[in-house]
């Protein structure tokens, strides 16, 4: 018999802002933003057609409907997990599941795997290219890579990579636009813009990156550059010879080493966050666990050894 189920990442985002009575520590620890927390409270709200959390000026605070639910909801899912432990006991140990953006995952985990497999073979790798929140024990995931400012409670943390932000183009493109000899020039191409999958504040837009080359831009340019819902696709569409697109080092690494993608200038700004890499103190206990989090971090290390003029973050 089907069930009409809420989204378990929404019931997720709202049984930790109930708990913890506000979206900022819930994001800190389902280790996403406070946006994020919110866009999924809101998403529970309609399905439900209940408003579960009263917004006001200086937080959120629960109705009395929230209250009700938030109250049943705890135990709910904490049976959940102890079936779900149980079972995920009796599965192959084998099995490492990573969590991590979409874009992440297929620019710089998905070229590695084959590194992985010669190293261990013996891993069966479970990849989600997702940012939903998420609850490492509860939901079966041993490893997350998060984007963020590496506070994670409860957690063992290690930082994985930095990021540096730089206007890369085709080969094509570049060597077609003559003109392009400064950053202003860039105001008379087409910027190529994503939309972040992690909302965090202060982030590398093409605003902040053209204002750290002294370049004042609004957006409102009258360049005609696509926007797109992953980074990825933007960079897919830089490569084409589309545009020009800005992207963080780990993001665009291997494009610039194969030659698919050339930095237009030499400027790269550092992003305000790193890319973390966490997992809870019994997944760090597993064999297998343990070897692909020291695989990763040398990989990591390995591909920060490009150098990436430096610049004060913008």
């Amino acid at each position: 018999m089907s069930r009409p189920l809420p989204p378990l990442a929404a019931l997720h985002a709202f049984e930790a802002a109930a708990r913890h009575e506000g979206f900022q520590r819930a994001g800190e620890e389902l280790h996403v933003s406070a946006g994020a927390i919110g866009h999924h409270v809101k998403q529970l709200e309609a399905w439900l057609g209940v408003v579960l959390f009263q917004r006001l000026p200086r937080g959120v605070v629960l109705t009395s409907a929230g209250q009700r639910y938030a109250a049943s909801l705890g135990p709910i899912l904490n049976q959940l997990a102890d079936v779900s432990e149980q079972a995920r006991r009796q599965g192959d140990d084998k099995v490492v599941t990573v969590t991590a953006t979409s874009s992440l995952v297929s620019r710089w985990l998905m070229p590695r795997l084959g590194r992985l497999r010669d190293r261990y073979p013996q891993i069966e790798l479970r990849v989600l290219a997702s940012m939903h929140p998420v609850d490492l024990a509860r939901d079966g995931v041993d490893v997350a890579i998060r984007l963020g400012p590496g506070r994670y409670p409860g957690l063992k943390v290690d930082l994985l990579m930095e990021e540096w932000f730089s206007a890369v183009c085709s080969p094509g493109f570049r060597a077609n636009a003559a003109s392009l000899r400064q950053p202003a020039d860039l105001l008379r191409y087409p910027l190529l813009h994503d939309e972040p999958e992690v909302h965090l504040p202060g982030e590398i837009d093409w605003t902040r990156w053209l204002h750290s080359c002294g370049v004042h831009y609004s957006g409102n340019s009258g360049n005609s550059g696509a926007r797109f819902s992953h980074t990825y696709l933007c960079l897919d569409a830089a490569a084409s010879g589309q545009g020009v697109a800005i992207a963080a080092s780990p993001l665009i690494g291997d494009d610039l080493r194969s030659g698919r993608l050339v930095r237009v200038f030499e400027h790269a700004v550092r992003g305000p966050h790193c890319y973390y890499l966490l997992r809870s103190p019994q997944a760090e206990t597993r064999p297998l666990v343990h070897a692909f989090c020291e695989w990763l971090i040398a990989e990591a290390r390995a591909d920060q050894e490009t150098v990436w003029p430096t610049v004060e973050s913008a």
